[in-house]
C-alpha cells in the first residue's frame, strides 16, 4: 500500500525533477536501441531517503515511459507511491546495488555490444583499445560466474558484492550495470559503453590483430574524461529537446 509520507515526497518538485530525468533515460535509451523489451530496469535513489528509490514500472517499454509513469520503491521492492505496479526480479539487483555497492543510479541493460562482450573469453571491454573505451580505464568489474535468472536477494547481492566498488559491470553472460551519482552522467556512460563495445566487437569481426594502448595512456584518457563531464550533461539536455 502506498505510505502518506511517501506520497507527499513523490510530489516535491527535486523528486519530480528526478523522475524527470529517469523517464527520459529511459526514452533515450529505447531511442538508441539499447532496451529489450519490457525487461531491464533503471533506478535512481532519493536524496532525502536514500534506502528509497525510483524505478521504472511492470511491463511498460521504455520508449513510452513518462514522468508519471516512474514509481517508488523501498529497499524490499514495496511500491511506496506510483500508479503502476512493479516487477520484483527488478529489485533483486537494483536494491543490492544501491545499499551494498552504495551507487545513487543503477541502469541494468542486455544492450546487445556489451552483452556480446560477456560471452567471450574476456568477458568485457578492453579498456586499452578505443578512445570510447578509455574513459572507462580502472572503473569496471567482471562477475564472470552466471547462476541463471535473478530471481532471489542473494543473487543481487552476490553481483553487487563482485563490483567491488566499479561504475560498471559486465555480468558474464548476461549484460551489464552502469552506475553513477546522476541520471545524465550514468546515462552517457551507458550509451558511450555501447558505443566502446560495438567498436571492439567490429574490430573483433575483422579477425586482425587488436593494438592496444599502454595502459597509462589508458589511465590518462580517464581521468580526462571524468575531469569535465559538461558533455554529459550537454548530451542529456540534447535528448530532452529531441524526446521530449
Amino acid at each position: 500500500m502506498p505510505e502518506p509520507a511517501a506520497e507527499s515526497l513523490f510530489v516535491d518538485p527535486a523528486v519530480r525533477s528526478l523522475r524527470s530525468d529517469l523517464a527520459l533515460a529511459l526514452r533515450a535509451a529505447a531511442h538508441h536501441g539499447l532496451g529489450e523489451g519490457v525487461c531491464n530496469h533503471f533506478s535512481v535513489a532519493l536524496p532525502q531517503r536514500p534506502d528509497w528509490f525510483l524505478l521504472n514500472p511492470r511491463g511498460l517499454h521504455w520508449s513510452e515511459v513518462r514522468e508519471d509513469d516512474i514509481v517508488l520503491v523501498d529497499a524490499q521492492g514495496r511500491r511506496l507511491a506510483g500508479r503502476h505496479p512493479v516487477e520484483p526480479t527488478a529489485m533483486f539487483i537494483h536494491a543490492a546495488v544501491h545499499r551494498i555497492a552504495g551507487k545513487v543510479c543503477v541502469m541494468h541493460t542486455h544492450m546487445p555490444h556489451a552483452t556480446a562482450l560477456t560471452l567471450t573469453d574476456l568477458r568485457g571491454l578492453d579498456t586499452t583499445l578505443s578512445q570510447g573505451a578509455m574513459r572507462f580505464h580502472g572503473r569496471v568489474a567482471v562477475d564472470a560466474d552466471y547462476n541463471g535468472l535473478a530471481l532471489d536477494a542473494s543473487e543481487g547481492e552476490r553481483i553487487a558484492r563482485a563490483m567491488h566498488g566499479a561504475d560498471v559491470a559486465f555480468l558474464g553472460n548476461h549484460g551489464v550495470v552502469v552506475c553513477g551519482e546522476r541520471v545524465d552522467h550514468a546515462f552517457d556512460d551507458l550509451y558511450c559503453l555501447e558505443r566502446a563495445c560495438q567498436a571492439q566487437v567490429i574490430a573483433l569481426s575483422t579477425g586482425r590483430p587488436l593494438q592496444p594502448v599502454q595502459p597509462e595512456i589508458a589511465a590518462r584518457v580517464a581521468a580526462q574524461t571524468l575531469g569535465e563531464r559538461l558533455q554529459s550533461e550537454l548530451f542529456f539536455a540534447s535528448l530532452r529537446r529531441m524526446l521530449g
